[in-house]
């Protein structure tokens, strides 16, 4: 359709818009900086507008960029969920979406008993590594851990956690030895090491700390015995029950992120989307109730 632009250019420009960084949307989108930089001054020529101010350290999108980005958002949307509604065999099937760790060690491990529940119902599960935005695209679903989401998405608080310095057994720690192990966390978390100490008392300013993108990898350096990391009982619970991991000390911080249930506004009438929040918030209560007699 003449009158469309490309579909590489307008992903090209959301990634950008989320990212406000050319070399954001590159890493996102797999390519070079500067073929994302060559397809939005190719959108921009053939919209005759600018959609990004190119200031020195950033991307700032101009009002032309602004009022655009939810109609390409949409549009993707729409196309998303357009093409699974064709390519669904028959029966229910229910997109979800939430973080990878979240999904492997605890998802995952129940999900035999939501197929023995619901058999009806084919869920499939995506755990990409999107910004939180107004709705994971694509999904009916969403699980998502974060600070409280925005007011312009309906998110529905489903559990709230608190974290604390897990390893692997028989692994040599104090709390006069922590500052001195190698230790692991997840990035852009309020919960640090350094908060996590501060609530003891214990004079620690500035950890060394290495950062991961997910909780999977400090939890499998800690595993492993290759030094300490942070986690909350929704991912390591289980790592902790199957005697991968132990919690040597007693604090547990409160979290200021906590789990929210989003469900896009199409799946408000889905009956897969009912059954599967219904089974969730069910699991999460009996999990959390079972944890409560276990704190040390």
């Amino acid at each position: 359709m003449a009158d469309l632009p490309p579909l590489n250019w307008l992903r090209a420009f959301e990634a950008s818009a989320r990212n406000l960084s050319f070399t954001g949307a590159a890493r996102d989108l797999n390519m070079t900086q500067s073929a994302v930089s060559q397809q939005i001054k190719s959108l921009e020529g053939f919209l005759g507008r600018p959609l990004f101010h190119r200031r020195a350290r950033a991307l700032e999108l101009t009002q032309t960029g602004v009022s655009y980005l939810p109609v390409v958002r949409d549009a993707f949307r729409t196309l998303a969920h357009g093409t699974r509604a064709l390519t669904r065999s028959e029966g229910d099937v229910l997109q979800i979406q939430c973080n990878l760790t979240f999904a492997i060690q605890w998802l995952a491990p129940r999900l035999a008993r939501f197929r023995q529940a619901h058999p009806e119902v084919q869920i499939n599960i995506s755990t990409e590594l999107w910004e939180a935005r107004d709705m994971a695209e694509g999904a009916d679903v969403e699980i998502r851990y974060s600070l409280r989401p925005s007011d312009q998405v309906h998110a529905e608080l489903l559990a709230t956690d608190h974290y604390y310095p897990v390893c692997a057994p028989g692994y040599p720690v104090t709390l006069v030895t922590l500052a001195d192990q190698p230790l692991y966390d997840c990035s852009n978390m309020m919960g640090t090491w350094a908060v996590w100490a501060e609530e003891q008392s214990i004079d620690w300013p500035d950890p060394s700390v290495t950062y991961a993108t997910t909780y999977s990898v400090p939890l499998s350096v800690a595993i492993t015995g290759g030094g300490m990391a942070l986690g909350h009982d929704a991912i390591v619970a289980g790592l902790i029950d199957a005697g991968h991991l132990i919690a040597p000390f007693a604090h547990r911080a409160e979290m200021q992120e906590a789990y929210y249930l989003i469900r896009a506004p199409r799946a408000q009438a889905m009956p897969a989307a009912e059954a599967f929040t219904s089974w969730l918030k069910a699991e999460l209560a009996t999990f959390y109730s079972g944890r409560l007699g276990t704190q040390a």
